[in-house]
């Protein structure tokens, strides 16, 4: 073959080749624009807002986490479904028997020792926030007052009520008697329950000059009917079958009851009264626990389904704890902060706008 032909024949296969590599290359290098699309989609995180807002909450105070919960919902648009409600105590046990699996985002006990490792164990994070006050007083209404000896009570509060002082050592004497059958929910589950019994120490200490004359008179004579919450004891209080039932006051407001207007010194609601409260206490089946001014509280237990959200609510409910004095509460302004471990950066921006007072360890 000529010489020459060769060569021609193989620049040729060369060229061929080399064409063809550069359109493969080519080809290699190009993706659709649906392709695209499709990849970066798969890849995009859940969103925030896609992670509902669950809230745990003292059952006295559903309706104020309702509140809270819907309007944060509407300023945000995160999800808050309806608040789970019920005793601190047992609210706490189940958060902490459930771990992981507990669909909780923040929790709102009315007893500080609610959010410490004693009830949280592990998942204690170490601090809460009393962002608002409240105070116990003692419901009834017209079927549950429907007997001589209620009313004989009821008389003799509404006297003490309009400033004969002297006429509560006869209220809280016919309230122990075992004459008037009065509610008092488990102190070991609900923190209204053991309250209950140190308003009686401090009725006592008050008016009778005895501590526990009271309090040792309603065990004496069976005058307490018991249940996990106060909430379950409301019922039996509007069909008569108990007189009288120790309750929050934003409580009975709420739920439409008539109540006797504790005096500041036996309500636990007045923090000028804080060292007088202290120098009582119940003990459960944890140990001693001491009176004090009843606030509700807000902490993020650490296994939270959205530290976040959490945190972010945490501040919602701080700066707008003044819409809740319809229900009855006082505001805290500041709010105060319990703590003993270091605190997320959003709470320690409160504490450095004064948005809150530091209030000593959880």
């Amino acid at each position: 073959m000529n010489k020459g032909l060769i060569i021609g024949i193989v620049v040729l296969i060369i060229i061929i080749v080399g064409v063809l590599a550069y359109v493969e290359v080519g080809m290699s290098h190009h993706v659709s624009p649906s392709k695209t699309t499709t990849n970066t989609t798969t890849s995009t995180p859940p969103t925030t807002s896609s992670t509902p807002l669950y809230i745990w909450v003292a059952d006295a105070y559903t309706a104020e986490a309702q509140f809270l919960g819907s309007s944060y919902q509407n300023s945000t648009g995160i999800s808050v479904p309806t608040p789970k409600g019920g005793g601190s105590f047992g609210l706490a046990r189940e958060i902490a028997s459930e771990g992981s699996n507990a669909q909780v985002t923040v929790f709102l006990p009315v007893a500080l020792s609610a959010a410490s490792s004693q009830y949280l164990g592990n998942y204690s994070s170490g601090w809460a926030i009393a962002f608002v006050a409240d105070q116990l007083t003692i419901a009834y209404t017209n079927s549950s007052i429907n007997n001589q000896y209620a009313k004989e009570a009821l008389a003799y509060a509404k006297q003490a009520e309009a400033g004969n002082t002297s006429a509560w050592y006869d209220f809280f004497n016919v309230l122990s008697s075992g004459k008037v059958k009065v509610g008092i929910s488990d102190p070991n589950t609900d923190p209204a329950g053991f309250r209950a019994w140190i308003t009686l120490e401090l009725a006592g200490y008050e008016y009778a000059n005895n501590t526990f004359l009271f309090y040792n008179d309603m065990l004496k004579n069976s005058g307490n009917v018991t249940a996990a919450n106060a909430a379950e004891l409301v019922s039996p209080l509007e069909a008569g079958q108990i007189n009288f039932l120790f309750i929050y006051k934003s409580a009975a407001i709420a739920k439409g009851l008539q109540y006797v207007q504790l005096p500041p010194q036996v309500n636990q609601g007045d923090p000028k009264y804080a060292s007088l409260y202290s120098e009582f206490e119940y003990n459960l089946s944890t140990g001693p626990v001491k009176g004090s001014p009843i606030y509700l509280f807000i902490t993020v237990p650490k296994n939270t389904n959205n530290p976040t959200e959490a945190l972010n609510f945490v501040v919602y409910v701080v700066e707008n704890s003044q819409a809740l004095s319809k229900f009855g509460l006082l505001p805290l302004s500041p709010a105060i902060l319990f703590n003993s471990t270091a605190v997320p950066q959003q709470i320690a921006s409160l504490l450095a706008q004064g948005k809150l007072v530091e209030g000593g360890p959880i």
